[in-house]
């Protein structure tokens, strides 16, 4: 059976895969080739993806969508316009709001927000004449309409930033029906989001690890060897050679497994995903951090699964270290930028690719081995040759 999904697998069926794991859904009406390309490999992607994901791809005449289920949530996958969790808590009432909604059916601003209003939950309740919830408010429609879920047919959201009272005309769409995901079983009957995880799994006990590890090594930066998924990482170093072979036959990337870490790699960067390292100049400053802890082995021993434990004043003094040496290579703003902000910025950027973690408090940083698989420097002459990296 494999062996057939591998003749079958062509280059418009790699693309295909491709747009399926990074999109959220492919739209007939915006994206008519995508939409295309995927109907004419629906049958051998909907097999691989059942067989190595355990994921359903839905094809529907106005769209295609592939249910895409983590192993484990992570902060950084929620949606990238919403700045804290009132704009979730809005999107979920706006949702509900558009259910009793017909396609085409218009509907005011006022009326959305009113609903809201009504029915918020919330302890801190819902009022529109203050700032931030109007911008809570804003984000959202915001984000509905760039997934189009709803089409502006008059007015300007923007203008609800500084008057409450502002009037918007808005239009349902066919894809507001099919945005939330469907559940086997009443919502009512979960009382978290580890139940509606325990859910998905018990519908995929055949060849549950392989699928598992598929969909952290797709679905995630890295995957990191620990305690609670010693058994997965088996997986990857018992049918390495499978797995590699398997993924570069189906897929642009190339398989990287080392003692505590595993992750996927390109050769051949695309447009649609996020790079590391990148040309952001935070990128810079990582390198380094990561090249200082190989030249001081002594002073850094990782654990058993391969992290480093610092606290915040050791890595504020790698930091101060490391500007004093490169400082005059790093951007302005880095540059300019207090240690307390240069960290802020070092972290943020570790932890969205599972590159470090620290505690509640901020006290202590564990450093991944991830980190430590990309490490560099620059050339010794770079001051010489008056190079400004901004």
């Amino acid at each position: 059976m494999e062996t057939k999904t591998s003749v079958e697998f062509d280059d418009k069926a790699i693309q295909g895969l491709e747009i399926l794991l990074h999109e959220f859904w492919i739209l007939r009406d915006k994206n008519p080739g995508e939409y295309q390309l995927v109907r004419e490999r629906e049958k051998v992607l909907r097999r691989y993806l059942d067989d190595k994901f355990g994921l359903l791809l839905i094809v529907h005449q106005h769209f295609i969508k592939l249910e895409k289920i983590p192993v484990e949530p992570e902060p950084w996958m929620g949606i990238p316009s919403f700045q804290e969790q009132r704009d979730y808590a809005l999107f979920s009432y706006a949702m509900a709001f558009l259910e009793d909604k017909t396609v085409g059916e218009q509907f005011l601003l006022s009326e959305l927000s009113e609903e809201i209003r009504h029915e918020y939950a919330g302890e801190e309740g819902i009022d529109w004449t203050v700032y931030t919830h109007r911008k809570s408010l804003i984000r959202t429609i915001k984000t509905m309409t760039d997934l189009h879920l709803i089409q502006t047919v008059d007015g300007n959201i923007q203008r609800f930033d500084t008057d409450e009272e502002h009037e918007v005309l808005y239009e349902t769409t066919v894809y507001s029906k099919y945005f939330i995901r469907s559940f086997p079983e009443d919502l009512t009957m979960f009382t978290g989001w580890q139940d509606l995880l325990k859910e998905d799994w018990r519908y995929q006990q055949e060849d549950e690890r392989r699928k598992r590890v598929y969909r952290q090594l797709f679905f995630s930066p890295g995957m990191h060897r620990g305690p609670e998924n010693e058994l997965d990482f088996a997986y990857i170093r018992n049918f390495r050679n499978r797995m590699m072979e398997d993924i570069e036959k189906h897929t642009h990337y190339q398989l990287r497994l080392f003692k505590n870490t595993a992750f996927l790699s390109s050769m051949e960067p695309n447009y649609r995903y996020d790079y590391y390292p990148s040309n952001k100049a935070v990128t810079d400053i990582l390198l380094q951090l990561s090249y200082h802890f190989h030249q001081h082995p002594a002073a850094f021993v990782p654990s058993e699964t391969g992290e480093l434990l610092l606290t915040r004043g050791d890595f504020d003094g790698i930091l101060l270290k490391l500007k004093e040496k490169n400082g005059s290579g790093w951007s302005k703003y880095f540059r300019d930028a207090s240690i307390d902000a240069v960290r802020r910025e070092c972290l943020g950027a570790m932890e969205s690719w599972m590159m470090a973690e620290t505690d509640d408090e901020g006290d202590m940083i564990y450093i991944k081995p991830l980190f430590g698989i990309l490490a560099g420097k620059y050339p010794d002459d770079y001051k010489e040759k008056g190079e400004d990296h901004e």
